[in-house]
């Protein structure tokens, strides 16, 4: 039972440290989306929007409203997006988003992460042409014919659609993200979405076989991972 209860233990410690990094996250957008307007989703569609995301990415209903509740408060606490890209072992990119109230903070944490992990922070623009920015919505869903339908009568501009094992993922433009989840939950009442989002996605995937390299990718994750501002992390690296 020792075993087996520390391998539970461990898991759950994972998911929910995930979880707290997910809403933490979605607070932060919430914020800033109840702050750029009006705090009220009737009023304000950036709101509006943002919580619809926030609900399809399973957050709470106790962490969308404190955030709307902190903005009404009238919290002068502003965040600056930031956007870090790095290099690591064997070929292997990454793309950091960051939203952060301490610009200085921030850009200390990713050199110490990067330095610690060996690996090399680059300049704007040296990672991310590589990478596709899209919407990307995930769901058990088999018609891909009547998907495409419903997403040209609801003027989604469609990248791509991909269908596996039942499981379909739309591919939009970023800023019709939104408009494509009214869509399909429009198709599939109740639909739960395992992905929905906008991505940076690699134009080609890395392995890295050698384990010194993937120890050091690892740790470069692991560090990130503890990191506050981090909000979203994109790379090329796949198993």
């Amino acid at each position: 039972m020792g075993r087996a209860h520390e391998v539970r233990a461990a898991a759950m410690a994972k998911t929910a440290a995930m979880k707290s990094k997910l809403y933490s996250r979605y607070g932060k957008e919430l914020y800033i989306a109840a702050k750029s307007g009006v705090p009220d989703p009737d009023m304000n569609l950036s709101l509006k929007r943002k919580i619809a995301e926030a609900k399809a990415n399973q957050v709470p209903a106790d962490v969308i409203k404190r955030a709307i509740e902190k903005a009404k408060g009238g919290s002068n606490e502003n965040y600056d997006s930031l956007r870090y890209e790095g290099i690591g072992p064997s070929g292997a990119t990454i793309i950091i988003d960051c939203l952060t109230d301490n610009s200085n903070r921030t850009v200390a944490a990713m050199n110490s992460c990067f330095n610690k992990a060996h690996c090399k922070l680059g300049v704007k623009g040296s990672v991310s042409f590589n990478y596709d920015n899209l919407g990307v919505l995930s769901f058990n869903y088999d018609d891909e014919e009547k998907m495409l339908e419903e997403m040209i009568n609801a003027d989604v501009n469609v990248s791509d659609i991909e269908l596996e094992d039942g499981v379909m993922t739309v591919y939009t433009e970023p800023s019709d993200l939104h408009k494509a989840q009214e869509a399909i939950e429009t198709v599939v009442p109740g639909v739960e979405f395992s992905v929905c989002a906008i991505k940076m996605l690699p134009h080609e995937y890395v392995t890295l076989d050698n384990p010194e390299d993937k120890e050091m990718w690892e740790r470069l994750l692991r560090l990130l991972d503890e990191v506050d501002d981090v909000q979203e992390v994109f790379h090329n690296v796949t198993e």
